[in-house]
């Protein structure tokens, strides 16, 4: 029979007393680790056999792969208008703003320029398109300025024009 009561208190030839032991003291519970052999397990080379090492925590990630890029937010101001020596042109100056974190690659603006009669009754709007001055990097304000034209003939003599809408599309 296999006795179940613990080890015997009898030691064999082959099992080395601790060196801090002493006879009245509890004998410590044994580890694989010793002078020889540091605490550190490695894992099994067989998956589910022996002891697995502990977890390494994962390496800190460096602030450029931690934020995520945001996409490009273009915002523009309303038209500032200036007088040319030609009463069908004018010049147009328009605030954008990107508060994304990507640039904006292309675009386009679209003035809607409006025929202003002699009364100031407004005639009719004719839409032009311009390039926008791209890149716009991110968090960057740029205030560019255009030079808006209509066909001479839909302004004559008394008349003058006003661009006062603009629209802005744009791409990153």
């Amino acid at each position: 029979m296999v006795p179940l009561d613990g080890p015997s208190s009898s030691r064999g030839s082959n099992s080395p007393e601790p060196a801090s032991a002493s006879p009245s003291a509890p004998t410590p519970a044994r580890s694989t680790a010793d002078a020889t052999h540091p605490a550190h397990v490695t894992s099994p080379s067989t998956p589910g056999q022996g002891t697995t090492a502990p977890q390494q925590p994962s390496p800190t990630p460096t602030p450029s792969h931690t934020k995520a890029s945001t996409p490009a937010d273009l915002t523009w101001s309303d038209p500032t208008r200036e007088p040319t020596d030609q009463r069908w042109c004018e010049k147009v100056t328009v605030a954008l703003d990107n508060s994304g974190g990507t640039a904006v690659r292309s675009g386009t603006v679209t003035f809607g320029t409006h025929i202003i009669g002699a009364l100031g009754i407004d005639w009719g709007t004719v839409d032009s398109t311009a390039g926008l001055p791209a890149p716009i990097a991110p968090g960057a304000h740029e205030n560019p300025t255009w030079t808006v034209c209509v066909d001479a003939w839909r302004v004559p003599l008394g008349m003058h024009i006003e661009t006062r809408d603009v629209s802005v599309r744009w791409s990153q």
